[in-house]
């Protein structure tokens, strides 16, 4: 303890340098400090060696190591709707996962449920991070023996894109130019990207093939020559194609296994019920007109709105190739399963068959049993008249089928999930 009560007069040979509460001029209290740092020592040195001792001491996680017959894929997104379907699948296929997600649009119930099935050692981790970290992320492929990446962490509404067109050009391309460099870094050889048919734009020919051009010639008044420019008419389309631009760039030189899948308008959930789409509340304007079919059936909107009605189509609304999501997840294994080093494969993912919005509205008043209100709204920006695949070559190369193509049942099947969780993962009934 400091002593205030000495006086200025004291001897100076007598005077102690007090530090931290000891004076060393003390040789008593000297003894004690060096006693105490000799005990502290002695009981460190006991904990190490019981530590030892321990089977469990210096064991590495399962995570950081690689395992003969044991593929432990990335899914960067896995707590949102597509991305936890997809970690579902995996880890019922005995897959090794590491789920990294920020929670922005995804949900930490859905990990939870995840866990829950799940819980055995090494089979699933999830870690909280944002893949615009590049630090953070090169800190987990480190940590991480990875022997691939499923890359879904997106946001992904157009109506959002045309509003807010810097985030998504963040958000997409550059965060897919984090994970592309770690992966490059760390040496992890095998990446399945998820992109979209919104990458084509709208082209002038249906159904969509890989073929059909990313690309189209627009002639232009005060230009002689034709230039090239890109499809996309939202920035969601854009930045899903920059980001296939420089997957694409880096693959030329690289003997990474790279399949990327386009794939077109996502529905359904699993039909066991344990996982379901629960969008956060403010983005319901933009959201997937699944989700607001189911709102205006509960009654949490007034009715269903829909955007245009004056396209070329024969009624006059989008139409849409509708996939579900069981479908979708499937298309992403067996794209990790046949993908080959030094390998590109572009593959689009859908039915094959085009739904009008209009059909799709009366597909979900039939599969809720509810009376929906639907307001005839004008287009909404960025939006495109006519969407559907052709799917023979992924039919082809991948021997993939999509099976779950009776557009009601698979609403119905989501429905389900809806009416048991009122509130998304945070509640159930």
């Amino acid at each position: 303890m400091l002593n205030f009560g000495r006086t200025r007069n004291q001897p100076r040979s007598t005077r102690s340098m007090p530090f931290g509460g000891l004076d060393y001029a003390d040789p008593k209290r000297k003894g004690n400090f060096v006693g105490k740092i000799l005990l502290a020592a002695t009981l460190t040195a006991l904990c190490i060696i019981m530590l030892k001792q321990s089977p469990s001491f210096n064991v590495p996680s399962k995570f950081s190591q690689h395992e003969e017959g044991v593929v432990h894929v990335l899914v960067t997104g896995g707590a949102g709707y597509i991305g936890s379907h997809a970690a579902f699948r995996l880890l019922k296929d005995s897959y090794r996962v590491t789920i990294v997600d920020n929670l922005s649009r995804g949900n930490l119930g859905a990990v939870k449920i995840l866990q829950e099935l799940f819980p055995e050692p090494g089979r699933l981790q999830f870690i909280y991070a944002d893949l615009g970290d590049a630090k953070a992320v090169n800190k987990i492929f480190s940590e991480n023996a990875f022997d691939a990446v499923i890359h879904f962490a997106a946001v992904a509404y157009v109506g959002e894109s045309t509003l807010d067109p810097l985030k998504y050009y963040h958000n997409i391309t550059s965060n897919t130019l984090v994970v592309l460099e770690s992966m490059a870094a760390h040496g992890v050889k095998t990446l399945i990207y998820s992109s979209t048919c919104a990458t084509y734009g709208e082209p002038e020919k249906m159904p969509i093939t890989e073929d059909t051009p990313q690309v189209s010639a627009k002639f232009l008044v005060d230009c002689s020559p034709y230039l090239l420019q890109c499809v996309p008419i939202n920035p969601y389309g854009k930045a899903k194609k920059m980001a296939e631009d420089i997957i694409l760039d880096f693959s030329k030189n690289s003997d990474m296994a790279v399949m990327i899948l386009r794939y077109f308008n996502v529905i359904g959930s699993d039909p066991e019920g344990r996982l379901g789409e629960a969008p956060r509340p403010e983005l319901r304007d933009h959201g997937r007109i699944s989700g607001a079919c189911f709102d205006a059936a509960r009654g949490i909107i007034p009715g269903l709105k829909v955007k245009g009605t004056d396209y070329n189509t024969p009624d006059g609304t989008c139409v849409r190739d509708y996939i579900d999501v069981n479908d979708l997840v499937d298309a992403h294994v067996k794209a990790l399963e046949k993908a080959q080093p030094k390998k590109v494969g572009i593959y689009n993912v859908g039915t094959g068959k085009g739904r009008s919005v209009n059909e799709f509205v009366e597909a979900c008043k039939k599969a809720t049993r509810a009376k929906i209100k639907v307001n005839f709204e004008p287009r909404r920006p960025g939006d495109y008249a006519e969407v559907y695949s052709d799917p023979t070559k992924i039919r082809r190369e991948l021997n993939w089928t999509a099976r779950y193509t009776d557009l009601q049942e698979s609403l119905s099947i989501a429905w389900r999930w809806q009416k048991a969780h009122h509130n998304g993962y945070l509640s159930s009934s």
